[in-house]
């Protein structure tokens, strides 16, 4: 007599996880440690803006995120190093009869610097995404952080009527709360069009910057221009841009315009942008 077949061995879902480390090494930051698990790589590190910043491009083989797949992914950047992590193109979460899952875990010790910027996340409708991201900060450590989430396919039309879209963002220094924010949207949900919610607009993004901005420069920042709706909020040691566009190509290009003004007046360096994000 057969046994019966164990189904948790035909499972589709994939579980993938992704470590990595910075270190300062002289004047050089190089990576000391890069853990994987399942599809989530890194591709070989590069210094296009010369040795103290060290580039990463973070690739999930698959292209898209399915019910039950689970990414994990941490990085820790050294006393003194500078990471920059980013992505070949945009995430995509694909319809599912069950939830998916993201976990970020990112610190950023004394004197380091750390700069988060992926592409836009797609959420498909009827995908069931949940993310949660946690940063530690240590003394003085520096942050610049972006996501963009498109809700639907506004270019192929379709609207996000099934599934939810659910993410936590919480941000610490030396273990004080800096920021904390929750948030839950289901498919066909009010708050797409409402006024107080996304006013129509399927595609939201936030830009997340440590240090203190001269009215000067937040005046410049607000006026640039964009296919949307668009505005920057100081706070004690940080600063947030929030933007609703039509399209993620619209929040995009308004997010890198922010960047190329505040990186060099709070990072210190001028904005190069990385090649990936032209191919």
């Amino acid at each position: 007599m057969n046994a019966p077949a164990n189904t948790a061995l035909f499972t589709p879902s994939w579980h993938a996880e992704l470590e990595l480390a910075y270190a300062l090494d002289g004047a050089t930051t190089r990576p000391v440690l890069r853990r994987h698990q399942g599809p989530l790589r890194v591709q070989k590190h590069l210094h296009a803006e010369g040795p103290q910043v060290c580039q990463h491009i973070i690739v999930h083989p698959p292209g898209g995120i399915a019910g039950g797949d689970r990414l994990d992914l941490s990085a820790r950047v050294g006393e003194g190093a500078w990471a920059q992590l980013t992505s070949p193109g945009a995430a995509k979460w694909y319809r599912a009869a069950g939830p998916a899952f993201q976990t970020l875990a990112l610190n950023v010790e004394a004197g380091a610097t750390l700069e988060w910027l992926p592409q836009e996340t797609i959420v498909f409708s009827g995908a069931q995404a949940e993310l949660a991201t946690r940063i530690e900060l240590i003394g003085d450590a520096r942050l610049f952080y972006w996501d963009m989430v498109a809700l639907g396919r506004p270019a192929a039309g379709e609207r996000f009527a099934e599934g939810h879209f659910q993410a936590q963002l919480d941000i610490r220094r030396d273990g004080q709360l800096l920021w904390h924010e929750r948030q839950r949207i289901e498919g066909a949900d009010g708050l797409l069009d409402s006024p107080i919610g996304l006013a129509g607009q399927p595609v939201f993004a936030t830009l997340i910057v440590t240090g203190e901005i001269d009215p000067e420069l937040l005046e410049r920042c607000r006026e640039r221009p964009c296919a949307g709706r668009g505005d920057l909020t100081p706070l004690p040691g940080l600063l947030v841009a929030r933007c609703l566009a039509p399209e993620a190509l619209h929040a995009r290009a308004w997010l890198i315009d922010l960047w190329r003004l505040l990186r060099p007046a709070l990072l210190g360096r001028e904005a190069l942008l990385p090649r990936i994000w032209s191919t």
